[in-house]
Order: structure tokens, then sequence, then C-alpha cells
């Protein structure tokens, strides 16, 4: 039998490549055939890296939020108000989440909510990470006045992940992104409501 180094390097390339395949057909849809075809290496090669299947998955699916965070977080970077930043946030949404297969908060979630516990707990993780992002842009907002004072941090960011999440939800199953729009302006809605 070959030797199999475990290096980082190889670790990293097996999370990079399988990321998208996981969040685009989950884990239950995801082969080890499929694997070795999108990373190029065998069943050895990526077993002599990683426990089993489910331990890659559980690193794709922290790749694919770390990716999406940064995305999110570059964008809020670039806004000056408290509004704009929550703005950002729908924004990259509407425009980010239909590049390697969606939010993967959500594949995850629907995926795993009854199946995979791990995987579940993963993406309440990542949607309560989110949560506290949001509270926090909130609650500076309402330090500078810029947001109304009895506004509800943790309400109104639940209800903003809500529209963002349902809209994403809604126009995929119905492939009718009319009513995604519908949805998302929605959230843009209970941002600007809450705006002094």
């Amino acid at each position: 039998m070959a030797f199999i180094p475990k290096s980082e390097t190889t670790r990293t390339f097996i999370i990079e490549t399988t990321a998208d395949l996981f969040n685009k057909k989950g884990y239950a849809g995801t082969s080890v055939t499929d694997m070795e075809k999108v990373t190029g290496l065998t069943k050895g090669s990526i077993y002599g890296n990683f426990e089993n299947k489910e331990d890659v998955a559980l690193a794709a699916f922290d790749y694919n939020l770390d990716r999406l965070r940064k995305v999110i977080q570059n964008a809020v970077d670039l806004c000056d108000t408290s509004t704009d930043k929550l703005l950002a946030h729908v924004t990259v949404y509407y425009t980010k989440t239909t590049n390697h297969g969606g939010c993967p908060m959500q594949n995850t979630a629907v995926e795993a909510d009854d199946t995979h516990e791990e995987l579940r707990l993963k993406a309440a993780s990542g949607l309560m990470m989110w949560k506290k992002d949001l509270m926090a842009i909130i609650n500076k907002g309402i330090r500078e006045n810029e947001f109304k004072a009895d506004t509800d941090p943790g309400k109104t960011a639940l209800i903003i992940i809500a529209l963002i999440e349902g809209g994403i939800l809604v126009g995929k199953a119905t492939k009718n992104y009319v009513h995604m729009d519908t949805i998302f302006d929605a959230a843009k809605a209970t941002i600007r409501q809450i705006c002094i």
C-alpha cells in the first residue's frame, strides 16, 4: 500500500474542490465517486486526509460559510451608514448566493434538519453568527441615532434573516425570481422602517 501524506495543502485542496459539490448536492447526494471526480484524487488519497465523508462535508460547510461571510464583510466594509450595512447583507445574498450552489446554511439546514445532527448544528451556528452580526449593526445604528430607539435588534435581525432565506427558498423552488424580488424588497422595507 502506497504512503499517502496527510498534508495541510492536500486537505485544503480537497475542501476547496468539494465545497461547491457538497453545497449543491448535499451530504446524502454527494458520493465518494463525485469527490474523486472533482478532486482528481483516489478514495484512498481523500480518506488519507479525512476520516470519512462526513469529515469532508463538515470541513466543506465551514469553508462555504467562511467564504460567504467574507463576501458579506467585504461589502459591509464599503458602507458608511448602518442602514447601508444592513442593505449590503440583502444585496450580497441577492447577487452572490447563486454562486457556488446557494446559501450553505439554508442548503445544509434543509437537508440535515432530521438526518444529520452535526451538520444541522453547524447551519444553526452559522445563522446565529449572522444574527449576531446584524444585531451589532442595528445596535450601532441605535446608538448613533440612525435607527429608532425602540428597535428590537434580535427580532429585527431574525426578520431580516427569515426574509432573505425565505426569498431564496421561494425563488429557487418556483424558479420565479419575481417572487424572490418581492421578498427581498420586504427585507429592504424592514430595514428602512427602523430608520429615523
